[in-house]
């Protein structure tokens, strides 16, 4: 453990805005760190330090952590989308919504439009929703067989579409949750188990969060330092490594050398630790994810004139597609391309163009993605968090999900002070399965469009996909996916979210499950007119998400 000398007192931020700790409690903390020898030390900011300093020091109350961030190096910063589990994390750290949502402008997300994506145009919705099952069958194989030539699946087999059609908000004023499957759980922060982790989750809550990540890092950056997390405000100059190879020090430039007994790397695409000072290989997906570059802009406008979709949207354009992010007081949005097909220049120049003069004045923030993973996330007493591990272009909202992840499976395979090498080959495994699964995820998405108009769309059907996802297409237009036929490793997918992307791109098997023929239609035929009373209902009865989100601050304050 880093001892006090050896840190500047006044480079430390120790907010107190949280009273939960007593000084009392801070002593008691730092002196079980002393005893067991145990300290963290995170390199790097932004939502990936800051999410992993709260949670780790949640979790292992009597660890020594500190973070170190310099105020030289930026974050990429745009607004972020995040999966329906991120409720998770701010459960266990015991935050409300109306704690951390205004502060962060975050708004909520039911799911992601998809728009133009195939080759005859339109949109359909990838929602955070089940399909209903109805004499063993779901409704995606009963809609195959009773209504493929008369209702989009996605509105005869979900809500979710038609609460984005009419901007509504996922719970009504009074804190309770539209979907009648989890309205009696997870209604606030104070009612959800502890120590739930994301692969061992059952449940599917209805909606995910849009929030501005800056703002993010900066919330949790009080909340872990009420904690206890030393926050050291430093630029780190060398590491310095031990003859076994491992993480001796890292020499910061006015605190001299900060030790630890784990590192862990969140200094994004840079990879600092993990690849620059341990060498570990980067293993890239460049081959089989084409697009390697993005343009983000930052389009501000009135949250009290305006309304809020609750949606995350993705709409395809010549050489790749463009994400729009609606946040409380402005829009995240931006073009993901591929730099083999499109110059930048000409990129932002389409991206301006397809949203018009509300991006007139808008800065442009060109980013180079690197599309893979560390071959080990993990390496000798150094772990890789979010961008540093590895990523993925954002067309699933994937980003804040590593991180997550990658934070609570570190819990599981923490050893304290030492380094089990049986252990972290699991902690590999586990994080190398997930990724490479989400990879395969997003790959279906550009091989089951049928769009060849470009040079983009086309090369995307030209690309050599791995023999497992090949083998699971070729099976797939003949059934749609279910539990056993995907990917079984965990990478916080469902079957139902590949059925929904094959229906949406309209790569359909070409006759319905013939077992179906042999079934009662009546209770199937029932359950597609339940959906659409229930929608109703919902569509009136719902407040406005514009609404809802002003309820929410007046709560805060």
């Amino acid at each position: 453990m880093p001892s006090d000398a050896l840190v500047d007192r006044a480079e430390l931020e120790l907010c107190t805005d949280w009273t939960t700790l007593t000084n009392d409690q801070h002593l008691m903390n730092e002196m079980g760190a002393m005893m067991t020898g145990e300290s963290i030390v995170i390199l790097g900011g932004g939502s990936a330090g800051w999410m992993t300093a709260a949670y780790l020091k949640k979790a292992l109350r009597g660890v020594d952590i500190a973070l170190i961030e310099s105020a030289n190096v930026g974050t990429i910063g745009v607004g972020e989308a995040s999966f329906s589990t991120m409720k998770l994390f701010f459960d266990y750290l015991g935050l409300d919504e109306s704690e951390w949502m205004p502060p962060c402008n975050a708004t909520y997300k039911l799911g992601i439009k998809f728009t133009n994506w195939t080759a005859g145009g339109g949109h359909f919705y990838h929602p955070f929703q089940r399909y209903e099952v109805i004499d063993g069958n779901n409704l995606g194989e009963w809609w195959l067989n009773l209504k493929s030539n008369e209702t989009p699946f996605d509105s005869a087999c979900f809500s979710t579409p038609a609460l984005c059609e009419n901007n509504k908000s996922p719970r009504y004023l009074n804190g309770g949750v539209f979907d009648h499957k989890v309205k009696t759980t997870f209604n606030f922060a104070s009612q959800a188990p502890p120590n739930t982790f994301l692969s061992d989750h059952r449940s599917q809550y209805p909606y995910g969060y849009h929030f501005e990540a800056s703002l993010l890092a900066s919330f949790l950056k009080k909340y872990a330092t009420a904690l206890g997390v030393r926050c050291i405000k430093d630029d780190v100059d060398d590491v310095l490594l031990s003859s076994d190879g491992s993480i001796d020090c890292l020499r910061t430039r006015r605190n001299g050398p900060v030790k630890g007994s784990l590192y862990v790397d969140c200094t994004g695409f840079r990879g600092l630790l993990i690849n620059q000072a341990l060498k570990e290989p980067f293993v890239s997906f460049q081959d089989v994810l084409l697009n390697d570059r993005a343009i983000a802009l930052q389009v501000p406008y009135r949250a009290d004139t305006s309304d809020i979709q609750p949606f995350t949207s993705a709409t395809a354009l010549p050489s790749g597609w463009v994400w729009n992010i609606p946040l409380y007081n402005r829009v995240g949005t931006g073009y993901v391309y591929c730099s083999q097909f499109i110059s930048s220049e000409q990129a932002e120049s389409d991206l301006r163009a397809h949203l018009g003069p509300r991006a007139k004045d808008c800065i442009a923030n060109h980013i180079k993605m690197r599309i893979g993973r560390c071959r080990n996330s993990w390496v000798k007493n150094c772990v890789a968090i979010g961008l540093s591990s590895g990523f993925v272009e954002p067309l699933e909202s994937t980003g804040i999900f590593f991180i997550q992840f990658g934070i609570e499976e570190l819990l599981r395979h923490y050893s304290g002070s030492m380094t089990d090498p049986d252990v972290v080959a699991d902690y590999n495994r586990i994080i190398a399965d997930c990724i490479d699964g989400v990879r395969d995820f997003l790959v279906l998405h550009y091989r089951a469009s049928d769009r060849t108009d470009t040079p983009f769309w086309a090369a995307t059907k030209e690309i050599s996909v791995p023999p497992s996802v090949d083998q699971r297409l070729k099976l797939w237009k003949k059934r749609l996916p279910n539990e056993r036929s995907i990917n079984s490793c965990y990478h916080g997918f469902e079957f139902y979210s590949y059925s929904v992307m094959l229906l949406g791109l309209r790569y359909w098997p070409v006759n319905s499950l013939p077992t179906l023929g042999h079934s009662n239609l009546s209770a199937a035929v029932a359950a597609f007119q339940a959906v659409q009373d229930r929608t109703a209902e919902l569509v009136r009865k719902l407040p406005s998400h514009l609404e809802y989100l002003q309820h929410l601050r007046r709560a805060s304050n």
